[in-house]
């Protein structure tokens, strides 16, 4: 995913309201960032840390930027929670995702049942249901999902769970915006409702994929699968 304008640098001042944030840009100058991330963002917040913008392109909107990554550990990390899904439909409709590859037509935000999946893809042979989840929380070597308790998120997987029951396939694709981990596992200490239900979904058919991005201010791009523990 190739960043279409080219982004904003500055300097993190503090989140704030959950989807605020105010940074100094190198001009000196402080605006007020859109931030996406609903979540703590816990191990991915540090004030005084180099940020990264990118400029609104609705002139109607009251923030004229909206926050795309911060530099933590010596290296960026990816807190636009939208990115993930174009990341992932892009990938799949490419061909570059480990197992799910091989797919005619691939579409965004299709409905089954009463939920909503950000991907879905088929072929002469079967149909695939994709949901994407942004991952940003680091402990250790761990990627761990997620950050904040998710009753959407168990809503997903349960609802993945009947996917598989009606032959399809039922894919969790957690894009992990973040290059100092190594392994990818539920956060059980955050919400561990949502590490019994994936173990659940897991045991019935359910995939999980986790894949691991790279991010430059110039593109996010998929670089591996990570090995996952549940």
């Amino acid at each position: 995913m190739v960043f279409q304008q080219e982004l904003v640098h500055g300097t993190l001042i503090k989140r704030y309201k959950r989807f605020l944030a105010d940074v100094t840009l190198d001009d000196g100058s402080v605006v007020t960032a859109h931030c996406t991330n609903s979540g703590t963002m816990k191990s991915c917040l540090e004030e005084g840390a180099e940020v990264y913008l990118s400029p609104a392109g609705d002139p109607k909107r009251k923030t004229r930027f909206t926050w795309e990554m911060i530099k933590i550990n010596d290296g960026w990390v990816g807190i636009n929670t939208s990115n993930p899904n174009l990341l992932a439909f892009e990938a799949i409709l490419e061909g570059k995702i480990p197992r799910l590859e091989g797919y005619t037509q691939v579409r965004r935000e299709v409905t089954f049942g009463d939920s909503r999946f950000d991907v879905y893809a088929e072929n002469d042979t079967e149909k695939c249901f994709v949901e994407v989840k942004n991952v940003s929380l680091k402990e250790g070597n761990y990627a761990l999902f997620p950050d904040a308790v998710t009753t959407r998120g168990q809503k997903h997987l349960i609802t993945l769970m009947e996917v598989k029951k009606q032959g399809m396939r039922a894919v969790m694709l957690y894009i992990i915006q973040r290059c100092d981990v190594a392994v990818f596992a539920p956060a059980v200490e955050i919400d561990p409702a949502y590490a019994a239900v994936l173990k659940e979904a897991v045991s019935a058919g359910v995939e999980v994929i986790p894949m691991q991005a790279l991010v430059t201010p110039a593109e996010i791009r998929l670089i591996r699968k990570l090995p996952f523990e549940i």
